[in-house]
């Protein structure tokens, strides 16, 4: 499939401010690398326009569909998204042409008076829609001590923030890499070890995604991929995968690199699975050498879900969401 070098590639995005700051930030990039325009279009995704509760929509996938329907209609070129928000299962006539490098994966606290989770006042109100994040803090305080109780919300980062501004909520859970990206990251009261809660799998990476049969634009936009990165998310996404957790059910995963120097000599693979109370958590971490192709990402990340399944995770899981 050629075309004149010249044309502008069309960039989906959502209309989000995140998604509108991150697909313009890809958009700089794809100028630099190819020599040519890049135009922003603007998609409206269902996810967008509800405000139910994203479980009950069919979880992350409503923010990609829309934009890959625009990309195998020809709408667009390529296509941005937040890796946390894709779907595991792959569809064939779309190709995952660049993992960029990672931002920060770790969850923020953006808590009213500058707090940090340990200052928290007993019976603290902590604002998520994440059930991940309301099991693994759950269980931080529990185990600290610590009487906080969680309150699902939905909305932007703005509507979050409104939430501890107005003072509604004591505090909001956020991801580091989202308020950075607005440019919003001094907002943080806390920032939330992965010792304490585990990232969603993908999270702090991008997905830039084009149809399978644009060979030019594949080979153009493989200069924008980190192969750490890919491989660290492919593992993540294969436990998510393998846990059959949907969105209804608490996965946080990440994989990390660990070096001797200058010379990185293992992948880390860490999982968590809890109840969304936070009273039951399986927890648990394999290491080995840094897979080299997707077939050994993917190993890694099923091994590493048999080995939770064994202890008790498929326990955890309640209704499964299919």
């Amino acid at each position: 499939m050629s075309e004149p070098h010249n044309r502008a590639l069309r960039l989906g995005t959502r209309r989000s401010r995140l998604a509108m700051a991150q697909s313009g930030q890809v958009a700089d990039a794809v100028r630099r690398l190819t020599g040519r325009p890049v135009e922003l279009v603007e998609i409206t995704s269902y996810g967008d326009v509800s405000r139910e509760q994203l479980a009950q929509i069919g979880g992350t996938g409503v923010f990609v569909a829309a934009l890959r329907e625009a990309l195998l209609r020809g709408e667009v070129d390529f296509a941005v998204h937040s890796l946390k928000d894709l779907p595991t299962a792959y569809p064939d006539d779309l190709v995952l042409a660049a993992v960029p490098v990672r931002a920060d994966a770790r969850d923020v606290l953006v808590a009213r008076d500058g707090l940090t989770f340990e200052q928290l006042p007993e019976g603290a109100r902590v604002g998520t829609g994440s059930p991940r994040r309301m099991s693994q803090l759950n269980a931080y305080a529990r185990s600290h001590g610590l009487t906080i109780e969680m309150v699902p919300i939905r909305g932007n980062v703005d509507t979050r923030i409104g939430y501890v501004r107005k003072g509604e909520l004591d505090a909001v859970v956020l991801a580091a890499a989202g308020l950075s990206r607005i440019g919003r990251i001094d907002e943080a009261t806390d920032f939330l070890s992965v010792d304490t809660v585990l990232p969603a799998p993908g999270q702090g990476a991008l997905a830039i995604e084009c149809a399978a049969d644009n060979a030019d634009l594949i080979a153009a936009l493989a200069g924008l991929d980190d192969p750490y990165t890919r491989a660290a998310v492919t593992a993540e996404r294969s436990l998510l995968a393998a846990l059959e957790a949907g969105c209804s059910a608490p996965v946080g995963a990440l994989a990390d690199l660990l070096a001797d120097g200058q010379i990185v000599k293992e992948m880390r693979l860490r999982g968590v699975v809890g109840t969304t109370d936070g009273s039951t958590l399986v927890q648990l971490s394999t290491t080995g050498p840094v897979p080299e192709t997707y077939d050994q990402a993917m190993a890694l990340g099923r091994e590493l879900a048999a080995e939770m399944l064994a202890k008790g995770a498929a326990g955890l899981m309640g209704e499964r969401a299919h």
